[in-house]
């Protein structure tokens, strides 16, 4: 087993990788108030200092960590975008979306965070909606974002039967239809 020396750039990475993964996993189990940094610096197995030097603030690395800029942007036909938001949901659903709990659980006590959690949604509905219908296009990012965040809030905080334990394929089969009426919505029938 061979010990090469780290460069000071690959220990930066890697120190401040671990902050940000303590900060994800503390954000999502205490929520922002209590995810202290001195907290986040245990975890990590750091210093308060570095925490704060890599990462500015606590409300700095909160942003980091909940990581909504990580997401994929909409793009294509509402058709297109509706296959993309329900491949998105998918994501969250396979796996838990520590960054998305995080903002979740943080966003309910800390009125900061909250209007953090919500800026960075509501510039995510703004840049789908510029691919769905015309009609009502904000109206009709907001009810796909809220029905993904009820379905990510129902499977991982709430542990909602059924769907705590289904496979995030058969999830998005039976979320498709209605992702593609809200997204391009169905030509009305003719009376």
């Amino acid at each position: 087993m061979s010990s090469r020396p780290t460069s000071r750039a690959e220990q930066r990475r890697n120190t401040e990788s671990r902050i940000l993964a303590a900060a994800q996993r503390l954000f999502a189990e205490v929520g922002y108030d209590r995810a202290t940094v001195r907290a986040i610096a245990t975890a990590a197995e750091t210093d308060p200092g570095l925490v704060m030097r890599y990462f500015g603030s606590k409300d700095e690395l909160f942003a980091r960590a909940v990581g909504f800029e990580a997401d994929e942007l909409v793009t294509g036909t509402p058709e297109q975008a509706a296959e993309q938001l329900l491949t998105a949901l998918e994501h969250k659903l396979a796996a838990t979306p520590i960054d998305a709990l995080a903002a979740l659980r943080s966003m309910f006590g800390h009125p900061d965070a909250a209007a953090d959690v919500r800026s960075a949604m509501v510039a995510r509905q703004q840049q789908a909606a510029q691919h769905l219908a015309t009609d009502d296009a904000d109206l009709r990012a907001g009810l796909i974002g809220a029905l993904t965040i009820g379905a990510v809030i129902g499977r991982y905080l709430l542990r909602l039967d059924g769907l705590a334990d289904a496979e995030p394929e058969r999830i998005s089969a039976l979320l498709r239809t209605a992702f593609h009426e809200i997204a391009h919505g169905t030509p009305a029938a003719e009376s």
